[in-house]
């Protein structure tokens, strides 16, 4: 029996609701969290990770169709073992059309170049519903409703990785585009005549606070003072422990890195003034040496009324967000009350 029934036939915005019972998602579900180097697969529970398949390599697949039925083989195991799950939910870093259920580009992921209607396809094999969405609005989805937004009405959630990844709530609505993903935050412009991102855009925030391109301009820095310092002894962590080592250059480059986020959050506070921002990845774990001047640079650029209402949270949930966040969607799909 096909268990979709008709809940397909039924936009997903009509599925809203005022507040929000965690008990409600307490069914289990399929979730997926699709990243560059590895796809993460498990079972979920509200806010617990029950069960968790072998990671899958993601550069070892030629074509979307060998990631899908790799895919499809995992979740079938895990489902013999949980034949409770209810719904599946997958976040996926690329151009997604949420209502579609379709995937058009996949971040990172050279193979996966073209439209494909990925819902429909796992609901053939699956005989489940399905819930497909960008992986920074899973993440978002999971502090939202379960962690460091929860019970907030309007928030920015920020993902601060190889990518820039972004998630806007306002009054209670998570916003997606009509025809693929919103808040692409990356791909905003800090400076109209900056470096040009992927799609012409010039300025966009991604290249310069990515993970690699952090990295690239911290190894150049230290060439301007005649110290020479590999990829490897840049990675956010180390530098890092260096900027808390006292180190002069990495402690420039985090007071750097605040400046443009920085940027990038004052316009979105100018645009639809969010009660808090949260931001979660790599980058975000250095903590204070990331919110101090973050404070003192939105302080300095924000009118008093924002800046004193505004809440910079670090992200509760950390590298488990995702598949949480994948996981909680599809829980409150098959409920018939997703946000």
């Amino acid at each position: 029996m096909n268990r979709c029934g008709d809940m397909m036939d039924i936009e997903l915005d009509e599925f809203l609701s005022v507040g929000y019972n965690a008990a409600m998602s307490e069914r289990l579900a399929i979730a997926v969290d699709f990243g560059g180097t590895s796809i993460k697969i498990g079972v979920t529970r509200g806010a617990e990770l029950v069960d968790k398949a072998e990671p899958l390599p993601t550069p070892e697949f030629d074509s979307p169709a060998a990631i899908m039925e790799a895919m499809c083989a995992t979740m079938k195991k895990l489902l013999r073992k949980h034949p409770q799950v209810a719904a599946v939910g997958l976040g996926m870093p690329g151009w997604v059309d949420f209502y579609k259920g379709v995937l058009y580009q996949l971040t990172n992921v050279p193979v996966w170049n073209h439209q494909v209607p990925v819902r429909e396809v796992m609901e053939r094999e699956l005989q489940l519903p399905v819930v497909l969405d960008n992986d920074a609005n899973c993440m978002g989805y999971a502090e939202w409703k379960l962690g460091a937004g929860r019970g907030l009405e309007s928030l920015l959630c920020l993902t601060l990785g190889t990518g820039i990844g972004g998630c806007i709530v306002v009054h209670n609505r998570m916003l997606r585009g009509r025809h693929v993903s919103c808040a692409e935050l990356g791909q905003t412009s800090i400076d109209f005549k900056g470096r040009v991102g992927p799609f012409g855009n010039r300025g966009a925030v991604e290249e310069y606070i990515g993970h690699n391109e952090f990295t690239a301009d911290a190894v150049a820095r230290y060439a301007e003072v005649g110290i020479q310092k590999t990829l490897a002894d840049c990675s956010p962590y180390r530098l890092e422990l260096a900027a808390r080592a006292g180190d002069a250059v990495a402690q420039q480059m985090y007071r750097e890195f605040a400046e443009k986020l920085g940027c990038l959050i004052m316009n979105m506070m100018y645009a639809f003034v969010p009660e808090a921002c949260i931001i979660g990845g790599g980058v975000a774990k250095a903590g204070d040496l990331l919110f101090d001047p973050l404070r003192s640079c939105l302080k300095e650029q924000l009118f008093p009324v924002h800046y004193d209402n505004l809440r910079l949270l670090p992200a509760h949930f950390g590298a488990d967000a995702g598949i949480i966040g994948a996981g909680l969607m599809a829980a409150d799909y098959a409920a018939g009350r997703l946000q």
